[in-house]
């Protein structure tokens, strides 16, 4: 049996996570960690599985490594410079931490599928759409979208005139030639769309996310992979 703690236990995706190991035959929840709980009681766990804020998830991974417990990071926000410096952490201290943008099945074929597109279609943008309460933009999933398609096509977007925004930001961030787009409004939850270009032809390559439910497979998946080996691992793909 894997003992679990959730941290942000009170959330809307920790309150999802809690159900889930509650739930599963291979899990039992071993402490539940509200923003205003003592973090350090992880340590009753084997695996501690984190949906809190990006202002906090950096020291709160570095603490999990300290306590030797390995973990589950679904919170984004976090820098590639962090996520480097968690994955030296991981290797210094042999313990198994794993870092997940996205934990919905869809969302990873729809990565992976973007990385197929990028290798035949030089111009791409991406936007993506969530509730009016996420803090951070671009989504963690987007920002690894364009991170696995700009390793595969150093060409993107090849061939567009030079251009003024009239209005700051009206053409989104730019990563690596691929413009990401965000969207916060009420109404939606997580939503991504791929747009590839070329002349007289567009693929769009889209998946949205209708309720919370959907990332908990993902969630489990990941709390058993890690507790069952010691590595660091950027992305669910690296576990279908």
């Amino acid at each position: 049996m894997i003992k679990v703690a959730v941290v942000g236990a009170k959330g809307k995706m920790g309150t999802e996570v809690v159900k889930a190991v509650q739930n599963d035959p291979q899990t039992e929840l071993a402490v539940a960690i509200d923003l205003n709980d003592d973090i350090r009681e992880v340590k009753k766990a084997d695996v501690v599985v984190d949906f809190t804020q990006p202002d906090k998830i950096y020291e709160h991974v570095k603490l999990y490594m300290e306590l030797g417990v390995k973990s589950v990071i679904g919170t984004t926000g976090l820098s590639m410079e962090q996520v480097n410096e968690i994955e030296k952490l991981s290797a210094a201290k042999n313990t198994g931490c794993i870092i997940v943008p996205n934990f919905t099945t869809g969302a990873v074929l729809m990565m992976l599928f973007a990385q197929t597109a990028a290798k035949y279609f030089n111009n791409a943008e991406i936007i993506e759409y969530h509730h009016n309460q996420k803090k951070d933009a671009p989504s963690g999933t987007a920002i690894k979208t364009a991170q696995m398609m700009a390793a595969v096509n150093k060409n993107l977007k090849a061939g567009n005139c030079p251009e003024e925004e009239l209005v700051k930001g009206s053409r989104g961030g730019d990563y690596e030639n691929i413009h990401l787009h965000a969207v916060r409004m009420p109404g939606f939850m997580a939503s991504q769309e791929v747009i590839f270009g070329a002349p007289g032809q567009i693929l769009k390559i889209r998946h949205d996310s209708v309720n919370r439910e959907c990332y908990m497979p993902g969630v489990l998946m990941a709390v058993k992979n890690v507790f069952n080996n010691n590595k660091f691992i950027y992305g669910l793909e690296n576990l279908l």
